[in-house]
């Protein structure tokens, strides 16, 4: 019951795990992946999940006088690649160099979950579908693990 729960709210589409992080075949790699995190406490894992992670993000500025915070996804000689987090799910973007104006570290973009509002409830749920998804285990996340 709690990981059917955990893995909806984690595929849901408006602001799920699912929009930035690939489990089980759904999803999209942008963000860490999380077969390594579903080996680790239900404490670490949601330490990790209420994070920013603004160090990973770049305020991306195009000479149009567009802007938006973007995550590096590779280089080509004349193209810079960044996944447009503005987008849900991300979308990727290549930018010729010549259209970009700069691309700097920013402290406003916020992961997902910490502007989400999840209760702790559900937050111990995404957990325990995370590890049930790479360990096999339905062993049950308390909410009171994760305060």
């Amino acid at each position: 019951q709690q990981v059917q729960r955990g893995q909806a709210l984690f595929l849901e589409t408006s602001h799920g795990c699912v929009n930035c992080h690939a489990l089980k075949g759904h999803g999209t790699a942008v963000g860490p992946d999380l077969s390594v995190m579903g080996r680790l406490s239900a404490q670490a894992i949601v330490t990790a999940v209420r994070s920013s992670a603004t160090q990973y993000v770049q305020a991306v500025k195009l000479k149009s006088g567009e802007s938006f915070p973007g995550m590096p996804a590779g280089q080509e000689e004349n193209v810079a690649q960044f996944y447009d987090l503005s987008k849900m799910p991300p979308e990727l973007r290549k930018i010729e160099r010549t259209q970009l104006e700069s691309a700097t570290n920013q402290d406003q973009w916020k992961h997902p979950p910490s502007v989400a509002d999840y209760t702790n409830q559900q937050l111990a749920d995404i957990i325990a579908y995370i590890r049930a998804s790479v360990t096999g285990q339905t062993k049950s996340v308390s909410a009171a693990e994760i305060e």
